[in-house]
């Protein structure tokens, strides 16, 4: 609710970003302040509104503010972002500010950063698919419209490098109106260069809008990239009717933000000293996801996370996992082999596959297709276990196929390269795979598809 501007004279103590004002009356959470001193400005906004202190947090440096002697202006509304798609094929910073050097966008509508409360009732339940070009994810872990599927990295694997393909190859299989958001949360100017030529050599720029903040930015900026980056994606879908896929890297700089937040307000640690309130925090980033009956478009989240020490365990991908709906795990020792992308299928999941496979969606026998790679992967990878104990020659014939098919499977079907892949390339891939497998070793195939797909009497 907007309130009439007010301004004040001097605040109480400056700590770090965090500005202490004292005795401050109808302040709202998240207000913008914007404060003066001697010709300069700061723009601030507010995040603890108590009785006798308001705590302000700065939304650039601070170097150069001398708190009793600036001038606050309270003006009175939230911080909003300027959405539409105007904004398509621009290049912003973390704060909505051009970095492409054309002028501000005029856009469409102002929304608040922390977007509209959406009522439960209105939600549909996640449908159809998004085609993201890679084998493991459209065949092994399909992503649905209105899901939230992360990728789960460790440190030195290309996590950045496969989230820039995703937006160059994602798009909606049945040519729906399709975009992608994509906000780069604590990326180096290196990275930040990289993607940028990437995205405009291959022309997914025009059909994107790209917000980044860069590891040198200040800290809150790392806070709000990402809210700024899904109010336009939110206005996109629901207004304009776009099926929206918002890729942020990297979740864990964003976490590490908040933790110094919570560390220069003195605040009580949680786990590793994480703020207790990042499950809260992480879900108001995620639930954002999704689509609303009686509108046309959706709102994709694929959010990328550096796992500390690669340990799935950590407070960040721990309480993720909670949040979202499956994973997607990149795998060191792939990674080591020189499999591209390095994507682990075992322990990679996603918890709403069957809602976008399947008869007119993506191929009948999709779900039976996956289950059998599965199961034969599954087996192979306990087969190449056994085999340094016992010799190759100690297993049984159908663990030998099975050990056999685990580095064919890694090296076509999952090491695609930097090539994209369709759907139907991808079933392809995987139907070959299968080949020469005997019936006994297929059970997850049913026999109409079996019948179909090999004919009657196939296999050695």
């Amino acid at each position: 609710m907007r309130t009439l501007p007010r301004t004040l004279a001097g605040a109480t103590g400056i700590r770090g970003p965090l500005v202490f004002v004292e005795h401050v009356r109808r302040v709202a959470l998240g207000e913008q302040v914007e404060i003066a001193l001697e010709g300069r400005r700061w723009q601030a906004q507010v995040i603890d509104a108590g009785e006798r202190l308001t705590v302000l947090q700065l939304l650039e440096e601070g170097l150069g503010l001398v708190p009793g002697g600036a001038r606050l202006e309270f003006k009175g509304d939230v911080a909003r972002a300027v959405v539409g798609r105007e904004l398509l094929g621009r290049v912003f910073s973390g704060l909505g500010v051009p970095l492409d050097g054309l002028p501000p966008p005029v856009g469409e509508a102002l929304r608040p950063l922390s977007g509209a409360p959406l009522n439960p009732a209105a939600r549909l339940p996640p449908k159809e698919l998004i085609e993201t070009g890679v084998s493991a994810i459209d065949g092994m872990n399909t992503l649905v419209r209105g899901q939230k599927l992360p990728i789960f990295s460790g440190p030195g694997l290309p996590a950045l490098e496969l989230a820039a393909l995703i937006v160059e190859w994602a798009r909606a299989p049945k040519g729906e109106p399709f975009a992608v958001v994509f906000v780069g949360i604590g990326i180096t100017s290196r990275e930040a260069s990289e993607f940028l030529e990437r995205f405009e050599s291959s022309g997914a720029l025009e059909r994107s809008v790209v917000f980044l903040n860069e590891a040198r930015d200040p800290t809150i900026e790392r806070l709000l990239a990402p809210r700024v980056a899904l109010a336009e994606a939110e206005h996109l879908a629901y207004e304009n009717g776009l099926h929206v896929l918002v890729v942020m890297a990297d979740v864990t700089s964003y976490c590490e933000a908040l933790r110094e937040l919570a560390t220069a307000r003195q605040e009580i640690p949680g786990r590793r000293g994480y703020p207790g309130y990042m499950y809260t925090d992480l879900a108001s980033l995620f639930e954002r996801a999704g689509l609303v009956r009686g509108r046309i478009g959706s709102v994709t989240q694929l959010p990328v996370l550096t796992m500390p020490d690669d340990d799935l365990t950590h407070p960040i991908p721990d309480l993720t996992g909670y949040i979202t709906e499956g994973q997607v795990v990149l795998g060191r020792d792939l990674h080591r082999r020189g499999v591209f992308p390095p994507i682990d299928v075992l322990p990679s999941l996603s918890r709403l596959m069957n809602a976008g496979i399947g008869e007119g969606r993506s191929a009948p026998e999709h779900r039976e297709w996956a289950d059998q790679l599965y199961a034969l992967y599954a087996r192979g990878t306990e087969a190449r276990l056994m085999a340094t104990i016992v010799g190759e020659s100690g297993l049984l014939p159908a663990d030998r196929r099975a050990l056999a098919f685990v580095d064919r499977f890694e090296h076509t079907l999952v090491g695609q390269g930097r090539v994209r892949r369709t759907l139907s390339e991808t079933l392809e891939a995987g139907w070959s795979l299968m080949e020469g497998f005997p019936r006994e070793d297929l059970l997850r195939i049913r026999e109409p598809t079996w019948e179909h797909r090999f004919g009657k009497g196939a296999g050695p």
